[in-house]
């Protein structure tokens, strides 16, 4: 058996302990597989809601479809109730996760958005719909909050920035399959005009049911733990997975490379929480909400309008929409899929700054080809699935960013504000923006939605030039101590 070092407490409320070390020296294991499968494939059941909803929306407004619902109140009533619901529910989740820990919340949330997806499938009238829309995103936006905390912390820091990436990428891999289930789905040679559209959400049910039962092998979070007064659990935890995985590997763990006192601790205000991410990291603060606004615009830019635009301007039909959808869908998830492991080895601050920036020029250099009429439907998703490989990488890095820079105790908070303030600029005031630009028919008008992303997302990569935080191999209590901490030398992780 490897040498360990348990966590020991003076008996006042002060632990020493060596968990994160412990962690942190971990090799990869079937054990780090069970975590990112029973926490990250949530992110394939986003994808597939919202890309569902956005496909069958004109089925919804046909008669015969069960539902008295216009087209424009399930892509612009439902979707605002389903963005408010993501941005309350993951600021809601957010402090019961950082109060109560990852594993109790992370299967709440899955549990309220398995029942409001249900539900919305049930739908008789347009104020069911919008209801069980509204409580869907509540679930969902709760799930980001508790999933990227756990991950981040269960994960070795060798491997952190990687899997981050890769399990937020994996978003895409349900937009691919809602894309492609929502053609299958509204075929009325296969299923009736009322049923085949409720099947939809009844699958993602089915896969949620399965995410369920896979996620309640997935721990509390050992970091959580230890602070919050449950070092003995932390420390038979960790035990028991080294254990485990020297069993696997066949050889011993080498020793923790240090230890961590902490003063213990059971809650933390909203005050606090506010002054720790503004007033002591100001600079990560700015660098949090230039990545989370710029990615957010850049999306709206291309895909709020993406059907209208390829109707619009290229007589594409309308049922075929999907499969150019599909398309730059897998250029979303190959971002994170294959430039992942850079941040690992390149960095944190060049690749954000590269991904941003590459996006951002790419998204100009299609507007100036579009705005020539040099482009097709194919070409022009050719260019978007070039843009979005880098942009949806970028994107990624900004989930990862805002849940490694801030302390242990803010950190399900800092993820649920960042999450909420981009999933409202992009739910909300992107909409407002880009919709009558990419609705006009007139070329100029998409030129500039075009440029107004690309603008934004060149200018949160220059602000990651100077701001982002070298953050790979390092563990997080060296990026950001916690607020408990008892150590020399604080001051020097601040900024």
């Amino acid at each position: 058996m490897s040498a360990t070092t348990p966590s020991t407490s003076d008996g006042a409320g002060t632990v020493t302990t060596a968990v994160p070390a412990r962690l942190d020296r971990l090799p990869w294991s079937r054990w780090h597989w069970m975590i990112v499968i029973g926490l990250g494939t949530v992110w394939i059941l986003d994808g597939l809601e919202v890309t569902i909803v956005g496909n069958i929306a004109g089925r919804l407004a046909e008669e015969g479809s069960g539902l008295d619902i216009t087209a424009a109140q399930v892509t612009g009533v439902a979707a605002a109730l389903y963005v408010a619901g993501a941005c309350s529910g993951a600021l809601f989740f957010g402090w019961l996760t950082d109060r109560y820990g990852r594993k109790k919340l992370f299967m709440i949330t899955l549990v309220v958005y398995l029942g409001a997806t249900a539900m919305t499938a049930l739908s008789f009238e347009s104020w069911w719909f919008f209801l069980f829309r509204f409580l869907t995103g509540f679930g969902i936006g709760g799930e980001y909050a508790a999933i990227n905390s756990a991950i981040d912390e269960l994960i070795p820091s060798l491997y952190r920035g990687r899997v981050d990436l890769i399990i937020n990428g994996s978003y895409w891999l349900g937009a691919i399959g809602g894309a492609l289930l929502s053609i299958v789905m509204l075929d009325t040679d296969i299923f009736p005009k009322d049923l085949g559209w409720r099947l939809s959400f009844a699958l993602g049910v089915v896969l949620g049911l399965v995410i369920l039962l896979v996620r309640r092998h997935v721990p509390e979070s050992p970091r959580w733990q230890f602070i919050h007064g449950l070092e003995k659990e932390a420390d038979e935890l960790v035990t028991s997975v080294e254990r485990e995985i020297e069993a696997e590997k066949g050889t011993e763990l080498p020793p923790p490379a240090g230890e961590i006192t902490v003063h213990q601790r059971k809650s933390i205000g909203f005050g606090t929480i506010a002054k720790t991410v503004f007033g002591l990291y100001p600079r990560r603060a700015v660098l949090g909400l230039a990545l989370f606004i710029g990615q957010a615009f850049l999306y709206n830019a291309i895909t709020f309008g993406f059907g209208t635009i390829l109707i619009t301007f290229f007589d594409v039909p309308t049922g075929s929409t999907g499969y150019y959808f599909a398309v730059i869908a897998a250029g979303n998830f190959l971002g994170p899929l294959l430039l992942g492991r850079l941040f690992d080895t390149v960095g944190r601050r060049i690749m954000i700054t590269a991904t941003y920036l590459l996006s951002g020029l790419l998204l100009f250099g299609t507007a100036w080809l579009f705005g020539r009429g040099s482009l097709t439907a194919t070409t022009l998703t050719a260019c978007w699935c070039v843009v979005l490989f880098f942009a949806s990488t970028g994107a990624s890095s900004a989930y990862l960013t805002v849940s490694e820079i801030f302390p242990m105790e803010t950190r399900a908070m800092a993820i649920a504000f960042f999450y909420a303030l981009g999933t409202a600029a992009g739910g909300i005031t992107g909409p407002l923006v880009f919709a009558e630009l990419t609705e006009s028919g007139v070329v100029g008008d998409t030129v500039l939605a075009f440029q107004i992303g690309a603008a934004l997302m060149c200018a949160a990569g220059i602000v990651a030039a100077f701001l982002a935080v070298n953050a790979e191999r390092r563990s997080l209590e060296d990026i950001a101590a916690p607020l408990s901490a008892v150590r020399d030398g604080e001051e020097s992780t601040r900024g």
